[in-house]
């Protein structure tokens, strides 16, 4: 049996999201993070996107359970999905359990689920390897970095994090244990790559609480904050800057309403009872006494903040003093989505404060100076970056070589390639079946490339559907043909167009018989390409062409 340690990356390299990563010596494996990634415009109908685990299937009697450095989506979003095909001990801090235990509900999995409370500084011994858990500073609350124990050395993944001096639960980043570790020796570093690209520190979570006092002090009616559910240290701020100024806090949208309860639940987050204000009473109260957190701060269409916008709300309508304010980046692609959202607002008379305007949202991810640090403490003999695209990975191995590691010892890994360590060597040995899978609705794995591509027709150029009826006996054409269209042209107003699908129609499905073919295939190939042929000439569109044959 092998004694190399292997690193095998099952998702969140070369892309935002679904991060997972594999650690193996002999018969262990063990897991660090189970995430989901977001669909782009071009995955019609897709919920989410998970890691294919088809190595851990295949390696089942090895794997002895998921370690979560946070609770973020994309680090533990996959859980419920991944379960319920190799159901193994789950570790993870309080906060981070306390979501995993409200999706898991949801998926009715709580019952069957093995949950581990770990606490920061704990360590989780297995017979070869052991997982420890070390505090770093991120935009949700106990988030931690892993330390992996390995009989060849200790390989440090800091997880999502940033240099925090002045957090908002008081509890800074553990550099005593990471430096010590660095002092050890530290076999492989595996470090955020996310903000690589930014000069700089990431400013402290702290200076939003001052900038949103002073929006606050200012209001005149409703102050309306779109933030991520998961930012509970921005959430804090926020009902703060509430109290503060004498408004009771409701909370709006599905997610928003879980993760606050679990948060407040476990202490994470404080909001004393008597400011507490369900959203079915805000006409109770005077605006000026509201405040009314909420999601959809990347201008999603059916999330809370693009409802509010275009009237479509139940509970809540935009008035003439509502202020609202986005404390979120847009992730890359909604742009447009979120700029709709702050015209249709101030069309309808509200004032908005973005981040182009006011300082009123931070990264929870480490920007240059901050992952030089990191590198300085923990110097590494091997690093490979991770989290991130191809460039941010390609960058942060550059400025490790800027710091003077040797170029042969930064490993820019992708996706299922696995990185095999010794005491004394690394190196890329193979790669393992990696890929992408489709959650919609409640099918997983059912929707792949051939159905995104005919979604993908269907959205941009409709369908066209012939239906005809053939008498078996004596090869004629009973009935039809029929045009059914949907998404292509309107009918009222392409009468002629229709009329010539028709016949075109008809004279190859008359041809065809008359030569005694009936084969249904045949029949709807030849009939098929008759009409994409003809329509293409006419429109220069592509409509999915859809023959249905009935037979008498």
């Amino acid at each position: 049996m092998n004694d190399n340690v292997k690193v095998i990356p099952l998702g969140g390299l070369g892309e935002i999201g679904k991060n997972m990563t594999v650690i193996e010596y002999k018969n262990e494996i063990i897991v660090i993070d189970c995430g989901v990634a977001f669909p782009d415009e071009e995955m019609y109908g897709v919920d989410l996107i998970i890691p294919d685990v088809s190595y851990l299937l295949d390696n089942k009697d090895k794997v002895k359970g998921f370690f979560i450095t946070h609770g973020h989506e994309d680090h533990i979003g996959a859980l419920p999905y991944i379960l319920k095909q190799i159901n193994v001990p789950v570790y993870g801090t309080k906060l981070a359990l306390g979501l995993i235990k409200t999706k898991l509900k949801e998926h009715e999995m709580l019952d069957v689920a093995k949950l581990y409370d770990v606490k920061v500084s704990d360590t989780v011994n297995l017979e070869f390897l052991s997982v420890e858990f070390i505090r770093n500073t991120h935009s949700i609350a106990d988030s931690c970095s892993l330390a992996i124990h390995t009989p060849v050395g200790v390989i440090l993944h800091t997880g999502d994090f940033k240099v925090d001096y002045t957090p908002i639960d008081g509890l800074v980043m553990d550099f005593d244990r990471i430096s010590a570790l660095g002092r050890e020796g530290v076999l492989l570093l595996m470090a955020d790559s996310t903000n690589v690209e930014r000069k700089g520190y990431t400013i402290s979570e702290r200076k939003i609480g001052e900038t949103l006092s002073r929006i606050f002090s200012k209001a005149e009616g409703r102050v309306i904050v779109a933030t991520f559910a998961s930012n509970i240290h921005r959430m804090q701020q926020i009902i703060d800057a509430s109290i503060k100024y004498g408004r009771k806090v409701a909370f709006n949208g599905r997610s928003m309403e879980n993760i606050s309860n679990v948060a407040i639940e476990l202490g994470y987050l404080h909001l004393p009872e008597e400011y507490k204000l369900d959203i079915d009473e805000l006409t109770d109260h005077k605006s000026e006494e509201v405040t009314i957190i909420t999601t959809g701060s990347q201008g999603e269409s059916m999330a809370s903040l693009a409802r509010i916008a275009f009237s479509t709300h139940r509970k809540i309508k935009v008035e003439p003093n509502d202020l609202f304010i986005i404390s979120a980046s847009p992730i890359p692609g909604n742009d447009k989505l979120i700029s709709r959202v702050i015209d249709k607002l101030l069309s309808e008379g509200a004032k908005v404060i973005y981040k182009d305007l006011e300082e009123v949202h931070v990264s929870g991810h480490a920007c240059q100076e901050e992952l030089k640090l990191i590198h300085t403490l923990v110097h590494p003999k091997y690093f490979m970056p991770v989290h991130g695209e191809y460039r941010h990975l390609k960058l942060h191995g550059d400025l490790a070589k800027s710091l003077g590691m040797n170029h042969e010892k930064v490993f820019i890994v992708k996706t299922g390639q696995v990185l095999e360590l010794s005491k004394q060597s690394a190196n890329i040995s193979g790669k393992v079946k990696t890929g992408k899978i489709f959650v919609d609705g409640i099918g997983v794995g059912d929707v792949g490339s051939v159905v995104l591509r005919d979604r993908k027709v269907l959205a941009e150029d409709g369908m066209l559907t012939v239906v005809f009826t053939i008498e078996r006996e004596t090869c004629t054409l009973a009935a039809g043909p029929d045009i059914i269209t949907r998404g292509f042209v309107y009918v009222k107003e392409s009468e002629e167009l229709i009329r010539e699908v028709k016949e075109i129609s008809r004279i190859e499905i008359e041809r065809c018989l008359e030569r005694g073919i009936v084969e249904w295939s045949v029949l709807k190939t030849t009939t098929r390409r008759a009409i994409e042929r003809f329509l293409y000439e006419k429109t220069k569109r592509r409509p999915s062409i859809i023959p249905i044959i009935m037979e008498i």
